[in-house]
């Protein structure tokens, strides 16, 4: 009986020679060929080949990757939470489908030594993930009940609470894809308790909704209704009251309140505890699937055919005096270094284009609203209630958004043609090689392409605008375009909505994408063939027409939780709830990849991996750089600081009273504006407005000058962000001392193998020697007795 390894389908596409040489070849490597008659195939004209490996096969190929297997029954004792099994019965696989089996210590497997290992059944000896089993998902059959386990259990979304059945995925897919869904899981975990804090905090919120004086102060008609704001705009935009800005001023407080910043500093160490136990969990895999002294080397830094085939440079190694290919790699990295360049500057030109679009469009919904709103905001028009609902910035903040979203799916697509254009043309040398830099080039563009809007909106709408009479502008005066304001509800709830468009919006996109695509093409590949039985339309033809998981499947898996990952942690603090959101999506994700790998996609060639590889640094950086956005974000985009130095330096009643008027500058305007009366100009306005500064009077002999005020809250804003960086850091590098990488029992158990090891080793060799003494002293003649059992009980001892 001979064991499935792999399947090789498809048309001849090699001429007749060449095809025979390559059978031929496999052949004497010991495979055994099975060629299906084409009448059986759908379309009565393919051929399908299926190379099966002999057990002989495979236990010489085990022995020359080294792969680990069973030598011994573990003795340590396995510790088991027996107070909180019940809670977690309701998430657990039931035992069949897990097929937990006993724990062994494992050593490399030598084909000279098969008696030193426990071999039990020689057909299941060896891993699923060894071999190729083409079979249907949908029903059980003889061999497909790994597949139809994972369809049933894993792959279905109603089993969405349930725990991922990490072993039998390692079995079928290899150890590469099952770390990665483990550290999508794992993610997934830690995700709840980020979510529930988040949610506590938007919640308190919604609760102090209500004791927000300053939203009290701008929507009441005898404070906020009396203040007239000076224009947003140079030419459409007019004179409008403060209390036109309730609404936004109340949604800003739902996200911008005493909360926020404990959960700006809870999520920096919360994705220390992420990154540190995720160490943990991925050093008690590397032991549990054998790849503790597994080198990566051995797969990932073998030679690219691409590099053996377009490298013809050679150089004499002057030590071993053996020629080696060399690159020419000064011009391509100058080429490969000015395309990055290019796309970057692209992407800024279309983040400078959308806010150009901010600018024009601004003015055409301040006029339109203004309009309809009338002088003293009550108008009867229809109209004026979506001017009272939505004001001139949250109006243009929201359509800028969805454009810069279109836009950023729209380069998104070309970026991944054009990293994999660039490293293609550096020709890497080695696969790790190649990966690591794609995935480099590919994050550093999606990183630009995703955040650069958020950061903008975050650091510097709003910090560089001027004042009434020395605005600044964008490409010079005479091009008439005012750089932007923040709503004057703040600018968090703007960068809360870029946050929730862009966030929201891809992960939205990225579902329908991953889930219809395959699912369309495979339905166009065989439109009618799953309907027929199986004995018209064979299991290797169904698996056949799939969807082939190219080499970079998982590059794109990864890619997609990074970017993620970079939402919920550089822009946390803006949006509390952005946690919850990838819950909810990352719940979904999982199942709907578990469904792609078992019903859309061909089995992949196992393959394995101690780890996430260079996303693990990635992750990292992007940590740390989290603690330093959030901080900037909590000093210089949220309002929070300002309220604490007016509620602390300022306010007679240690009350927030009284903080708007304080908030506000004034402005002496020089001349009428061409859209107002005269009559109009001297009755309401008393040629004066306010804007949102802390300047001097005009009057004052240091008019238009920054106040005293203005100072304080600027070094208050500076020790903000030095005092939580440094606490957080603090926090964080001691989280991660105290916290090893490699749990005690997992130590333990690795020193105890490697000991066991040199032990049985030993004691196999000896046995082994004591056989071969005895069985050569039986067959020697006995020739004196009495002379030969000295030296033989000698010879012995000096052995042992």
């Amino acid at each position: 009986m001979s064991l499935l390894s792999s399947s090789f389908c498809g048309l001849c596409v090699y001429p007749q020679e060449r095809r025979r040489a390559f059978e031929a070849n496999l052949e004497k490597t010991g495979l055994e060929l099975e060629t299906e008659d084409k009448s059986d195939s759908k379309d009565q004209k393919t051929y399908f080949l299926k190379i099966h490996a002999p057990r002989d096969v495979l236990a010489t190929y085990a022995d020359v990757l080294k792969i680990k297997v069973p030598f011994k029954k573990s003795d340590i004792p396995q510790s088991q939470d027996v107070a909180l099994e019940w809670f977690t019965q309701p998430f657990r696989l039931p035992g069949n489908i897990m097929h937990p089996e006993p724990d062994y210590f494992t050593y490399h497997f030598d084909k000279t030594k098969t008696d030193f290992f426990l071999i039990g059944d020689k057909d299941t000896f060896f891993p699923p993930s060894t071999r190729n089993r083409i079979c249907r998902y949908w029903k059980k059959g003889r061999n497909a009940e790994e597949r139809y386990n994972l369809y049933k259990h894993w792959a279905r979304f109603l089993c969405f609470y349930k725990e991922q059945p990490l072993n039998l995925i390692k079995k079928y897919y290899g150890e590469k894809i099952g770390i990665y869904f483990a550290w999508l899981g794992f993610y997934t975990e830690m995700l709840f308790l980020a979510a529930v804090v988040g949610l506590i905090c938007f919640i308190y919120g919604v609760l102090s909704y209500d004791d927000n004086i300053t939203s009290k102060e701008i929507c009441d008609p005898k404070i906020g209704g009396s203040i007239m704001m000076c224009p947003l705009c140079d030419k459409n935009c007019t004179f409008w009251r403060l209390d036109s800005t309730c609404l936004s001023s109340w949604q800003s407080h739902l996200f911008d309140n005493e909360a926020t910043v404990f959960f700006a500093m809870f999520m920096g160490i919360w994705v220390t505890l992420f990154l540190e136990f995720w160490k943990r969990r991925q050093a008690r895999l590397e032991y549990e699937w054998d790849l503790v002294d597994f080198e990566e080397e051995q797969q990932e830094l073998q030679t690219r055919p691409e590099f053996e085939i377009k490298c013809t440079n050679r150089r004499l190694n002057k030590i071993t005096q053996v020629l080696f290919k060399l690159l020419n790699r000064c011009a391509r990295y100058c080429l490969s270094g000015a395309t990055v360049t290019f796309w970057i500057s692209l992407i800024l030109a279309c983040i400078t284009g959308v806010i150009a679009y901010r600018l024009a469009v601004y003015a055409s919904f301040a006029s339109i609203i203004g309009n309809h709103g009338g002088e003293s905001g009550i108008h009867k028009n229809k109209t004026l209630l979506v001017g009272g609902l939505i004001t001139p910035q949250l109006a243009t903040s929201v359509t800028a958004s969805c454009i810069n979203f279109v836009i950023i799916m729209i380069l998104n697509f070309f970026y991944e043609k054009v990293a994999i254009w660039i490293t293609d043309m550096e020709i890497p040398k080695t696969h790790l090689e190649y990966e690591n830099r794609l995935i480099t080039k590919m994050f550093m563009f999606q990183f630009v392409n995703y955040y650069s809007s958020c950061f903008y909106v975050a650091f510097f709408k709003g910090k560089f605008v001027g004042y009434p009479g020395n605005y600044t502008y964008m490409f010079g005066k005479w091009k008439k375009f005012r750089n932007e304001e923040c709503d004057p509800g703040g600018c968090l709830i703007e960068l809360t909505t870029q946050l929730l468009i862009v966030m929201a919006g891809k992960q939205l996109w990225g579902n329908i994408q991953e889930a219809l695509l395959p699912l369309m093409r495979n339905w166009w590949s065989s439109r009618k063939g799953r309907h027929n039985p199986e004995n018209h339309y064979s299991r290797w033809e169904q698996d056949h027409v799939l969807q082939n998981f190219s080499q970079l499947g998982l590059f794109y898996e990864y890619l997609e939780m990074v970017i993620q990952f970079g939402f919920i942690t550089l822009f946390v603090a803006s949006f509390p709830l952005a946690p919850l959101l990838a819950l909810f999506n990352n719940i979904l994700e999982i199942r709907v990849d578990a469904w792609k790998f078992t019903t859309q996609f061909r089995r992949p060639v196992a393959s394995k991996a101690r780890n996430i590889g260079a996303w693990q640094e990635i992750l990292n950086s992007v940590a740390i750089l989290s603690v330093v956005t959030n901080a900037f974000i909590m000093a210089f985009t949220s309002d929070m600081i300002p309220r604490m130095v007016y509620l602390y330096a300022y306010s007679n009643s240690t009350s927030m009273k009284g903080y708007i008027n304080s908030s506000l500058s004034e402005y002496r305007i020089p001349i009428r504006p061409q859209n107002m009366t005269e009559d109009n100009w001297f009755r309401h306005f008393n040629t004066t407005c306010r804007y949102r500064d802390y300047r001097h009077p005009p009057g004052h002999e240091n008019e238009y000058t920054h106040t005293m005020q203005f100072w304080h809250i600027l070094a208050a804003k500076m020790a903000f962000i030095i005092i939580m960086e440094h606490v957080v850091f603090v926090v964080k590098f001691f989280i991660a001392w105290m916290i090893p990488d490699v749990p005690s029992d997992v130590k333990a158990r690795i020193k105890r193998e490697r000991y066991l090891i040199q032990e049985h080793l030993h004691n196999y060799e000896v046995e082994k020697l004591k056989l071969q003494l005895s069985a050569s002293f039986i067959t020697e003649p006995q020739t004196s007795e009495t002379s030969l059992t000295p030296d033989k009980h000698e010879v012995l001892s000096e052995c042992l």
